[in-house]
């Protein structure tokens, strides 16, 4: 069920013509009131220019059985991998997590994506995807109570699995159902052992859904961790609020921008609150405050 790449310049010439009718609606809709602010440069919505950098994938299509096979890749699911035997623990872990670990490690040094070995030959990053780490699919009970039985097991995974990528060509993402975590000490410890750490909030469900404000954003993007090798300290973004919004057929992460308030009711509410303070504040300021003016300072 992954989505399908796109290997041509086709999202390109999509953004391309989103741009350009967001441009003309600018230009349309020229400023009456606020005609000083018109010429002023206009933000962009996403946080780098168009640019050809990594993969597009079309989420309106699947992605064909054919590239799937002519890729070289290997599956570890759970079940399969477990025996009627009774469940062991390795290396003071759960069971799972340690045959996992034991699959890695495999791959890694069969495959040739051991560092410590000499490449003969040019190779690619062995890229590793974890789904639902620390759900009850993998036999962990951190998303079952606050207090769980064995609470260490998936940091201690983490742990080893940092070991793993350090020494090897490889790079790993991890999703954990984090609203599912009732434990919060047990997230900081995951968040501490990532390099990078984002999270997806959704709007489906929440009250967010119906507020106007919301209406082109399907949820919040938060970084919560960005990563800082080889530094004390890492690079912060001056980019702090992110939204994202499901199109037709991309997935796209915009700045969030809330249109402006323009209600009668705020305004006027607001015209009281300064009448009623320049009101109180004419006692003190003399002749600089007559009745419902406003001060000048």
């Amino acid at each position: 069920e992954l989505p399908a790449p796109l290997l041509d310049d086709t999202h390109g010439k999509e953004l391309g013509d989103e741009a350009a009718a967001v441009k003309s609606e600018d230009f349309q809709d020229s400023m009456k009131i606020a005609w000083r602010y018109q010429n002023l440069p206009k933000m962009e919505a996403s946080p780098t220019t168009y640019t050809k950098f990594g993969h597009y994938y079309d989420v309106s299509k699947k992605m064909s059985p054919e590239l799937c096979q002519s890729v070289k890749w290997h599956s570890f699911y759970l079940h399969e991998e477990l025996s009627f035997e009774s469940k062991k623990k390795v290396w003071n872990m759960n069971s799972g997590y340690a045959m996992l670990l034991q699959s890695i490690q495999r791959i890694i040094s069969q495959e040739g994506f051991d560092g410590s070995d000499p490449q003969k030959k040019q190779r690619n990053v062995l890229r590793i995807g974890i789904q639902s780490l620390g759900s009850v699919l993998w036999g962990d009970d951190v998303c079952c109570s606050d207090a769980p039985e064995d609470p260490h097991s998936l940091t201690k995974f983490l742990y080893v699995l940092r070991g793993l990528l350090r020494k090897s060509l490889s790079a790993c993402i991890v999703t954990v159902p984090a609203h599912l975590m009732q434990n919060k000490a047990i997230m900081e410890r995951v968040t501490n052992l990532s390099d990078m750490v984002v999270g997806l909030e959704s709007f489906i469900g929440s009250e967010r859904e119906t507020n106007p404000l919301y209406k082109d954003y399907h949820g919040l993007v938060h970084v919560h961790q960005i990563p800082r090798l080889n530094s004390l300290i890492c690079d912060v973004s001056d980019t702090k609020d992110l939204a994202f919004r499901l199109k037709r057929k991309l997935f796209t992460i915009e700045r969030l921008h809330l249109p402006p308030d323009l209600s009668d009711t705020v305004s006027r509410a607001s015209k009281q609150d300064l009448a009623g303070s320049a009101k109180l504040l004419s006692s003190g300021c003399g002749a600089m405050a007559i009745g419902k003016k406003h001060l000048d300072f």
